[in-house]
């Protein structure tokens, strides 16, 4: 057999080289990363970069998840190069524990970080916090179920828990990344036995004899390693995707809910008005850790009777439905899916209702009326301008609400830190005359 054969028999192969540098650049990118964003996320000035790298760490960790499992199916079913024979005994249990070490650590370290966000609470404030995982804004990754639906107390000892086995793991995984570079370049440059070669195929591959296999039962113990990961992954998913109790008694208040008329106020007799969808837009703004953020939602609908010459008889309903509210960030799009934010499951509309209308002068006026949001109520005066030619309005109108008031993020940020409690309302309609 000539040398280039022996070299490429006695190498990893290219997938398994390739997900070896993908996990280790992901794991590497990690450890600043973790140290860095637990103390800025605490500063006002940092907490919005802070907030955006939680959520990219989030979804590396599941990135390290999801090419771990990759890479311990593919360890189980292709062979690995063999250790040099120079190699003493403990030296060759120590590289096999390492590597034992890390398939645990790079299957755990996610699991714990999955379980600490899934508990939705905040362990740097002790507060409950939920906020969802959108992997890199692509999708959000569903929180494990019984962890969710579990009580306050349980979410908090899980929250705690999960966090302080993460951290610990952390520094785990950096102790044996320390150790792994160590012995890697002893190998190279101390043994010249060819070692970090498996690993890099630009690297000349030394002619020594080499070690027989590793003994039948050590190859079966890794093996149970690897299986073990992926049942715990398996269950894992299975426990995250399946209803929790929460989850099933909304969907029966939708049921509910949506056979019900959310509104008593009766249609004026001023001049009925088609609303254009198309030209039409609700959107709302705020700031989140500090930072400005803008919404719309996407489906809504509005009965409007409408005729400056007849206020006493125009009436206004607009029924919008909360699960349509995008802000551009997968994040911020599934908290406001929450349970504490708008939980379109349970209450799937949002109103306002409109019965006085008053005239400010010119093309100016004002409409007092019950924003219902969930069940919290709240009388609202929004000021707009209107304006009409050949059959066609133009209406625009801007109100600042008070989020605490209508029960929105009270969960997690009744005080405001995260979220600003006061958000606007905008809204520029466009409308054709009926009749």
């Amino acid at each position: 057999m000539s040398a280039s054969a022996v070299a490429r028999t006695e190498r990893y192969s290219s997938v398994a080289i390739l997900l070896h540098w993908l996990i280790a650049i992901a794991i590497l990118s990690m450890i600043p990363m973790g140290w860095w964003m637990t103390s800025a996320i605490e500063q006002p000035d940092t907490q919005a970069l802070a907030y955006r790298v939680f959520q990219i760490h989030k979804s590396i960790g599941f990135l390290i998840l999801a090419l771990t499992v990759l890479r311990v199916v593919w360890r189980l079913t292709h062979p690995v190069p063999r250790l040099p024979r120079e190699m003493l005994g403990w030296e060759q249990f120590a590289a096999r524990a390492t590597h034992a070490a890390f398939y645990v650590l790079m299957i755990a370290l996610p699991l714990t970080g999955w379980a600490y966000v899934s508990s939705g609470w905040a362990v740097s404030t002790d507060t409950p916090l939920e906020v969802p995982t959108s992997w890199f804004g692509l999708f959000v990754i569903p929180h494990v179920g019984f962890i969710e639906s579990a009580s306050d107390a349980v979410r908090r000892s899980i929250g705690f828990a999960s966090m302080s086995a993460h951290s610990a793991m952390a520094w785990g995984a950096v102790v044996l990344v320390a150790l792994h570079i160590g012995a890697a370049l002893k190998h190279q440059f101390i043994n010249r036995d060819g070692v970090l070669s498996h690993m890099v195929p630009v690297l000349p591959h030394a002619d020594v004899p080499l070690a027989d296999r590793p003994r039948e039962g050590t190859k079966w113990a890794e093996r149970l390693v690897g299986v073990s990961a992926i049942v715990i992954l398996g269950v894992g998913a299975a426990i995250a995707s399946k209803p929790a109790p929460r989850a099933i008694e909304a969907s029966a208040a939708i049921a509910t809910s949506e056979q019900v008329v959310e509104t008593s106020l009766q249609p004026g007799t001023a001049q009925a008005w088609t609303i254009d969808s198309e030209a039409s837009s609700i959107s709302f703004s705020g700031t989140h850790s500090g930072a400005p953020f803008t919404g719309k939602f996407t489906d809504w609908t509005a009965d409007v009777r409408f005729d400056p010459a007849d206020l006493t008889g125009s009436t206004a309903v607009v029924t919008v439905k909360t699960a349509s509210a995008l802000t551009g960030d997968a994040t911020k799009d599934g908290a406001l899916k929450g349970a504490e934010w708008f939980n379109p499951n349970q209450f799937p509309a949002a109103y306002f209702e409109a019965s006085e209308f008053k005239a400010l002068g010119g093309n100016r006026y004002e409409a007092t009326g019950q924003l219902r949001i969930k069940s919290a109520s709240v009388p609202v005066v929004l000021p707009f301008t209107f304006d009409e030619a050949t059959g066609k309005a133009t209406v625009s109108g801007e109100v600042e609400v008070d989020r605490t008031a209508l029960d929105l993020g009270m969960a997690s940020d009744a005080a405001g830190s995260w979220v600003s409690k006061t958000i606007t309302v905008k809204i520029d309609v466009r409308a054709d005359r009926q009749g």
